[in-house]
Formats: C-alpha cells, structure tokens, sequence
C-alpha cells in the first residue's frame, strides 16, 4: 500500500517538474522526453531483471539441492556454536538454524532477491518458539540487525549489474563493498547493544 503512495509521488512531481519547465524555462520537449525515458528506463529495468534471473536460478537451484540433500542440515550442526552465541535463545536442534543459514550464505553471495523468501522463513520459524506472539524475540531482533547489515563476501547481483551497464572491470567493486559491509554488520551490532542498554537504564530508573 505504501508503494502505491511512492508511486504516485513520483509521477506527480515530475508532473509538477515538468510544467514549471514548460511554462517558465520554455522547454516544449519536456514532456516528450519524459514518455520516451519512461519508455528507455522500462526497457533497462527488463533486460537487468533477464540477466538476473539466471544467476539467482542457479543459486537458488544449488541451495535448493543443499536443502534437499541435506546439506544444510551439516552446515547448521557446524555453525551451531557460532550462532549460538548470536541465538542464545534457539535449541541446537531448533529447524530456524537451516533457514538462517541460508538466508545468511545468500546475502553473503549478494543474492538479496534469493535470500528474501528464506529470510522470511527463518522469521515465521522464529515467531513458531516465540511465547510472545505480538513482542519480537531476541533472536528476531539479532536476525532482522544481521539482514539489515548486508554482510556481503561475494557481490554477485552487483557485478551482473555492472557486467550488462558495460562496466570495464566489473568485479572492482569486491573490496569496497567488503569493508563497507562488514563495518556496517560490526556497527549494527554495536548500536542494536547500546540501545538495549538503554532500554535496561530506562527501566532500572
């Protein structure tokens, strides 16, 4: 519904953008040239969204497999000590631990459309042991910090991006995108303890 709202935004001002340039910088192409970049950017949009569609196939086809195969079954038991140390609340054997781990690996692969659906897994997992159904748990909160922070290791979508706009080097984005992420992931996680230290003072007081 919010989108919609965007949406609406967007067209009314340019809209609005396009008769102050009509009617005070005399510009009587603007409209045209509005409709034929609508046009331009749809084609753009299409051709990207082609081009992405196979590489998040195959992905997701290889995740789908590892799921199947059981796979992420071993990887969960393996990560099991590291998260939980981030998921203190979840069993080691809580089924939310297979769907976090893939969510996890598809953002660090710069997967964000394959990541989204086991994200959304993981969270209804999470609220299936969560005894407040209308409060987030802890480990909602640490699962929703870590996909905000997009640690990624491998920018696959971005690079594909960068490879159809006709990008020279299309994989020099790697150790930006790197550091940025994981001082984003590292500063996510310091600002998510700093205000649920606050939140203990507040009610302490």
């Amino acid at each position: 519904m919010v989108l919609n709202y965007i949406w609406i935004f967007f067209f009314l001002t340019a809209f609005i953008i396009g008769i102050i340039k009509l009617i005070f910088f005399g510009d009587l192409k603007v409209f045209s040239d509005i409709v034929s970049s609508t046009f331009t950017m749809s084609k753009t949009a299409f051709e990207i969204s082609i081009g992405l569609t196979g590489v998040l196939t195959l992905w997701l086809g290889l995740m789908k497999i590892g799921e199947k195969g059981g796979v992420v079954k071993i990887f969960s038991k393996l990560i099991a000590p590291f998260f939980s140390r981030l998921f203190p609340e979840l069993k080691k054997d809580d089924p939310a631990y297979g769907s976090i781990i893939m969510n996890v690996g598809a953002n660090m692969l710069g997967l964000d459309n394959a990541a989204t659906p086991m994200g959304l897994k993981a969270m209804k997992q999470l609220q299936n042991s969560n005894k407040k159904k209308d409060t987030a748990t802890n480990a909602q909160i640490m699962f929703l910090v870590l996909n905000t922070s997009g640690l990624t290791i491998l920018p696959i979508s971005v690079m594909v991006y960068r490879t159809q706009l006709g990008a020279i080097d299309p994989s020099d984005i790697f150790i930006p995108i790197l550091l940025a992420t994981y001082f984003s992931t590292i500063a996510e996680k310091k600002l998510l303890k700093f205000h649920l230290l606050q939140v203990i003072l507040f009610f302490l007081e």
